[in-house]
């Protein structure tokens, strides 16, 4: 499932604007030697109480007024791959960082100012709002906006050569989905590992400058300043992942286990030994993150099939892309929630065009932080893009929700939250109970089904979880100097290893960059957000199937028609991120904490019945 936030100014996969990604600060948490000096005109006038209020009240004005600009500059390249458009946003790109970078040192003169809760928390904001701070000197935002703009290009237009022709990522996505030959597999899981190579460099770089900003804003390193966006320390945000990971590790074992038994019965030891680690390119997926497209292979032995295929009765039902998206936003309607304005019908693009280059990778847009929504997507009538049209308009409702709040408060409670309402929706949205609700299917399939269908969901939930976690550990490895250019692709190797229990299908060459063959690294959306999203949606499903009285298993309830519960879930999405996250969280579930056993709650069926059909194998992959 393809996805990725674009919020208020469009801009989180290259450099965030304030109003997208400055991941909400309750308190101060980096250090207050680290910025360089202000202005001596400004240094000169003191730091009031009033200053800082007049400060952020000016750095909202003049976000605002760029922010758009950018995102219409940006939404065009995403839309039209051309040198011009890329020359487009490399100049507003780096004319917005360099506004960030002089708005988050200016918010650091303010560190040790009291001053009310609201402005306080935007001066937070402000500091923690670059994705890839450029350093205070001539030319250095300039630099860093050619690199991450060239970087998302060379990913977006990459092709390589399949079987004597040049394809492209949507196709070789679909044949190794589709395909059962290991020697295919291997061919397109490697050939799309040949577009990243030329990104090594260009990243190296990237990382130095967005390092030198970094320390100017007073963190060790970039990988530190992502971490503090969380309403707590970045240290303590680290080992939260750790915690929550602990939680639905053993699950995933499980899991693990009883997939490679099955890929062995299906390839043999030659291929897929009964022990050890996946070969990750048999998963059906390119970066092995979900894994739900080989389910005909690890399907129950006995009672595996389910009675119906939602792709199939989507084509059968007459679905095109319009239709899969005005169901979509049929969901949220049904909760109480307003239709999607006109505009989004004529200025979003659903489908891919036939005559131009464009950024398949779907995401929501919100390009003047009022109504003007939209989604980009490369829509296919299937299964994965139903789900995923359901997860985008998620982004594009909560957008809507918090236009209201202050300009630095348009935003999700934290870029967890912004993932998670999306997915939280397509929890009901797979389940055959919503299914019969819209009329996909004619009657509800009886319990005998409930194991074959929480297989395929943790093929693609639980099998995301440690991808989600080991992207941004090798990017903070990255970033702290811990892993040089030359390990670049080693370490990503042994994260796949540690986190996922899985190795590449043959030895890597001495020049990959595997990790550049991920949108997100060089798109640089920070992936944590991902990890969190599966936790959070699981606990919010939980608490609105309370709220709405259900009383059966938790992965056949659908929320779809309870506008109950849709009233709160859209009070929490108006509070947008002016309140520190486990409030936002409070508010809809009543709980304030991260919590893992939801998923446990969700899942507690199959976890069963894989401890029996793994009973006596050798679980886990460590040599």
């Amino acid at each position: 499932m393809k996805r990725t936030l674009m919020s208020a100014a469009a801009v989180c996969a290259l450099m965030t604007t304030a109003a997208c990604a400055a991941y909400g600060a309750h308190e101060p948490h980096v250090r207050n030697d680290g910025p360089p000096a202000a202005p001596a005109t400004e240094a000169a006038a003191p730091a009031t109480v009033q200053a800082a209020a007049a400060f952020v009240a000016d750095a909202e004005a003049r976000l605002a007024a760029l922010s758009e600009e950018a995102a219409r500059i940006q939404w065009t390249r995403a839309t039209n791959i051309t040198f011009d458009t890329m020359w487009l946003e490399s100049r507003i790109n780096a004319e917005y960082t360099e506004l960030q970078v002089e708005l988050a040192n200016g918010a650091a003169r303010y560190n040790q100012v009291e001053v009310p809760a609201d402005v306080r928390r935007k001066l937070n904001l402000l500091r923690l709002g670059i994705v890839l701070p450029a350093p205070n000197r001539p030319g250095a935002a300039g630099e860093l906006a050619e690199i991450t703009t060239r970087l998302d290009s060379t990913y977006s237009v990459g092709k390589f050569d399949f079987k004597g022709r040049q394809i492209t990522l949507d196709e070789a996505e679909v044949l190794l989905a589709e395909s059962r030959d290991p020697a295919e597999t291997r061919a397109l899981y490697e050939g799309w590992r040949t577009i990243s190579p030329v990104m090594a460099a260009d990243y190296a770089r990237m990382v130095e400058i967005a390092n030198e900003g970094s320390r100017e804003l007073g963190f060790a390193d970039t990988g530190a300043m992502w971490r503090a966006g969380y309403d707590m320390e970045p240290d303590a945000f680290a080992a939260e992942t750790d915690r929550l990971w602990a939680q639905v590790k053993p699950f995933y074992e499980n899991l693990h286990c009883y997939v490679r038994g099955r890929l062995n019965a299906r390839y043999g030891d030659a291929v897929q030994p009964d022990s050890g680690p996946i070969r990750a390119d048999l998963l059906g997926n390119m970066w092995s993150q979900q894994w739900g497209n080989i389910y005909d292979v690890v399907a129950p032995a006995e009672g595996g099939a389910s009675s119906y295929d939602l792709t199939e009765r989507l084509v059968a039902s007459g679905y095109d892309a319009r239709k899969m998206v005005e169901t979509g936003e049929g969901f949220y309607v049904s909760m109480g929630l307003p239709e999607l304005p006109e505009t989004f019908w004529e200025r979003s693009m659903i489908t891919r065009p036939a005559d131009r280059e464009v950024v398949c990778h779907a995401s929501a847009w919100d390009l003047d932080n009022l109504e003007d929504i939209r989604i980009k997507m490369c829509t296919q009538v299937n299964g994965d893009d139903f789900y995923t049209v359901h997860h985008e308009l998620g982004h594009n409702y909560y957008q809507r929700a918090y236009k209201d709040q202050p300009f630095l408060f348009r935003n999700g409670a934290n870029d967890g939250f912004h993932e998670a309402i999306g997915d939280f929706v397509g929890l009901s949205a797979l389940t055959p109970t919503y299914l019969n609700q819209i009329g996909l299917l004619q009657t509800v399939p009886g319990e005998e089904e409930d194991i074959p269908f929480l297989l395929k969901m943790a093929l693609d939930k639980i099998a995301f979880l440690p991808f989600g976690l080991m992207v941004d550990r090798w990017r903070w490895g990255v970033f702290n100097g811990e892993t040089d250019p030359a390990e670049y692709n080693d370490a990503w190797t042994a994260n796949m290893l540690r986190y996922q229990g899985l190795v590449p299908p043959g030895p890597r060459p001495d020049n990959a960059f595997d990790p550049g063959a991920k949108y997100h690294i060089p798109g640089n959306t920070p992936y944590t957000r991902y990890f969190l999203a599966h936790i959070y949606q699981f606990q919010f499903h939980r608490a609105a199937c309370q709220q709405a009285g259900w009383t059966g298993p938790l992965h056949r309830c659908s929320v779809y028609g309870n506008e109950a519960v849709g009233a709160r879930f859209n009070a929490m999405m108006e509070m947008g991120q002016s309140r520190p996250w486990p409030e936002a969280m409070q508010a809809f579930t009543g709980q304030r904490e991260n919590d893992a056993s939801a998923v446990a709650d969700y899942f507690a069926p199959l976890n069963v019945w894989l401890t029996a059909q793994n009973r006596g194998k050798n679980c886990g992959w460590e040599t």
